[in-house]
């Protein structure tokens, strides 16, 4: 008897929580992949944002990419990425590499890139982060796209930290 009284004070205890949880959608996953999101698109804004001309225009050799054009390509891959999460057209028809060449354009395309994908995040549960999605011809979750987006916006900030040290820059992520 005593155990069925306990059985039912606990399960009457649990019932709000139980509703809540019906009631919202899950977002745990997402919110911590919105988390590493803002991290990366805060330095590469900050980046962006520290370019002069002659910066903007470096590149240690021939062979790669200006600072500009890796910052406009970073531009250009946030719509890509979070548009094929979310399961929708790429809102974006501008090549972000021919058409922001200066260093406001460049910030203005990142700005515009980073925004979007806030929405998608925003509006994105766990259950729809979880849904299979092409990408570059293969099945990956909506969720696993984000987080090739993060470490793909890692890959070439990483390249940036290299450009702002050979110019005597501290990047933003060393900055106190």
């Amino acid at each position: 008897m005593h155990a069925r009284l306990l059985f039912v004070l606990v399960f009457t205890l649990m019932l709000p929580g139980l509703a809540r949880a019906q009631e919202a959608p899950s977002t745990a996953v997402m919110a911590s992949l919105k988390g590493l999101h803002d991290v990366t698109a805060t330095n590469l804004l900050r980046t962006a944002e520290m370019l002069d001309e002659a910066l903007f225009a470096y590149r240690p050799t021939d062979d790669v990419r200006t600072a500009g054009q890796i910052l406009a390509h970073v531009a250009n891959a946030q719509f890509a990425f979070c548009s094929a999460a979310a399961g929708e057209a790429n809102p974006n028809q501008e090549n972000y590499e021919e058409t922001a060449t200066t260093p406001e354009a460049v910030v203005a395309a990142l700005q515009a890139g980073f925004d979007y994908c806030a929405g998608v995040y925003d509006r994105l549960t766990d259950a729809e982060g979880a849904v299979m999605r092409s990408f570059f011809g293969r099945e990956m979750a909506g969720s696993g796209i984000l987080a090739f987006n993060s470490a793909h916006n890692y890959e070439h900030y990483g390249n940036l930290v290299t450009y702002l040290r050979l110019n005597g820059l501290v990047p933003p992520s060393s900055q106190r």
